[in-house]
């Protein structure tokens, strides 16, 4: 059977650890039983203008469109950014903002579409089958245009991780199958289902970064997944330079330079991206979804979403269209076993708490988690710090969370960007072993927004001074060019006068008359 086959690195490969880190309970048995279902459609979809980093798209539809599945509805806007597509067919009838899946709570611009029925597909690009014979940048637009980000949260443009850059050489390719976070299983079931496919979109990766290694890290608390991505691995001729690498459980492993340091012990610098130490990191959910952009020409237009927690009747794992609302999930999941505590988009670590069930799927939704009082009890005031320690001993990035807490908390929004702030993954951990319950990462969240803010403005500041000096240069020039002009034109009435010397030009102009008419007076009267 599959589930007897041993990870091929087992024994092999030598692995690192990560600073830090924490042991908790994964809950992961209440969803990856059961295989992957379809969700039906809902009543109405609202699908973000911005479901990834970068730029938001650009509407390409009116209200009282009518839109075919997989047709884009808006296009990026700049090289990070991503385009947006339908996820069935049906009838465009609002473009407003609406609840999207984010801390703040916020709205953003979505497009409502209310689903005909039929799913009528539009037509789609040709499958790129003999893509290794391909211009590679032919394939990355493919990748590009299928809006295709990263499926682990980030959702990064995944055309441009794609693209390194020709003074970067990529050694290695990192496939994330580790899905370290409680409750969350939909990578589990995804390696569990859909291996080969998996595979496929992951050897295209491979052809685009001509990477000497992949590395496919997964936690062995999921064997049936390693077996499964081995047997399929097996099938293939990819074996001379693919590892399925089975790792410790150990939170946050999945995390990007977690992981990293788990399988090449490399460090990704303070500030930095892995490409710049010759490695790429990709999801598995990621490499699907590339394997659907090249080989089948479909865009990204539906995801496997973990719905789950102890408050839902019947949790399970669910390929669910974009836009699809929260509720219309939790109901075909049999609705609520009892009032959920919190309801979590993410896991309980690094997911933020969702007050509208309104809220629609995005590509980066993995999991919509209902928790009872007993898994989320209330963890009661917070304490004043009391200088333990214990949340630097569990941090991954090795930072100082006391320090990042308490410039934060003073606002010392330079001071704290002092102690490395942008290398916190808010993984949690710390907040996790806080004796006094202090919600370190709502800080840290906060103190990275007020500096994003600040960086705004400070753009928006120099763009608005770049654009006055560029008017009051223009001003000058144009004032420049109209006094040459003006000194020109003296200087052309002046010449005639020079040579005229006292003579008054005006009598001389009308004398230069007269004599022309004169002249053409005789030669009249002699034509005549």
């Amino acid at each position: 059977m599959a589930i007897a086959l041993k990870p091929k690195s087992t024994g092999q490969r030598r692995l690192w650890r990560f600073h830090g880190g924490i042991h908790i309970p994964d809950e992961k048995a209440l969803s990856n039983e059961r295989t992957i279902e379809r969700a039906p459609l809902a009543e109405r979809l609202w699908v973000p203008l911005q479901q990834h980093i970068g730029a938001s798209g650009r509407p390409l539809v009116a209200v009282g469109d009518h839109v075919l599945k997989g047709q884009m509805i808006a296009e990026p806007d700049g090289f990070i950014s991503a385009p947006v597509h339908a996820p069935t067919s049906g009838r465009v009838v609002a473009i407003e903002p609406h609840p999207v899946p984010h801390p703040s709570g916020l709205s953003a611009p979505c497009v409502l579409i209310e689903p005909d029925g039929l799913d009528t597909w539009a037509e789609l690009p040709p499958a790129l089958a003999d893509y290794p014979q391909l211009d590679p940048g032919l394939i990355r637009e493919r990748i590009r245009w299928a809006g295709v980000v990263g499926m682990g949260g980030a959702a990064f443009p995944t055309s441009v991780k794609l693209t390194p850059g020709t003074d970067r050489e990529i050694q290695t390719l990192i496939i994330n199958g580790a899905e370290c976070e409680p409750y969350i299983t939909c990578d589990d079931r995804l390696m569990r289902e859909r291996a080969a496919h998996i595979l496929k979109g992951v050897r295209i990766m491979h052809h685009l970064l001509r990477a000497r290694t992949v590395l496919i890290g997964i936690e062995d608390n999921k064997p049936e997944a390693i077996a499964a991505m081995q047997l399929a691995l097996v099938a293939t001729d990819m074996g001379d330079y693919t590892e399925i690498v089975s790792i410790p459980t150990l939170y946050p492993s999945g995390g990007e330079k977690q992981l990293i340091r788990i399988l090449t012990g490399k460090e990704v610098p303070t500030s930095g991206i892995p490409a710049q130490i010759g490695i790429v990191c990709q999801n598995v959910g990621t490499a699907a979804a590339v394997a659907d952009a090249v080989l089948e020409g479909r865009p990204l237009i539906a995801r496997v979403v973990t719905v789950t927690g102890r408050a839902i009747a019947e949790p399970r794992n669910l390929e669910v269209p974009i836009g699809t609302p929260i509720s219309h999930l939790i109901e075909y999941c049999g609705g609520y076993r009892e009032t959920p505590r919190k309801l979590v988009c993410g896991g309980p670590m690094m997911g933020f708490e969702l007050h509208e069930t309104t809220t629609p799927i995005t590509k980066a939704t993995n999991c919509v988690l209902a928790l009872t009082p007993e898994e989320a009890p209330d963890p009661g005031p917070a304490l004043a710090c009391i200088r333990c320690g214990r949340c630097a001993e569990v941090c991954p990035a090795n930072l100082l969370p006391q320090q990042l807490y308490w410039n934060a908390r003073a606002k010392d929004f330079d001071r704290v960007q002092d102690y490395n702030l942008f290398d916190c993954i808010e993984c949690g951990c710390c907040a996790q072993v806080c004796p006094s319950h202090i919600p370190l990462v709502q800080y840290y969240r906060y103190a990275k927004t007020e500096i994003w803010a600040r960086e705004q403005e400070r753009r928006k500041a120099e763009q608005a001074r770049a654009r006055y000096a560029a008017k009051q240069a223009r001003l000058e020039r144009q004032e420049r060019e109209r006094r040459a002009r003006l000194r020109k034109h003296e200087e052309a009435l002046g010449a005639p006068k020079a040579e005229m010397g006292d003579e008054d030009p005006r009598q001389a102009l009308i004398a230069a008359a007269r004599e022309r008419a004169a002249t053409r007076r005789t030669l009249d009267t002699g034509s005549a």
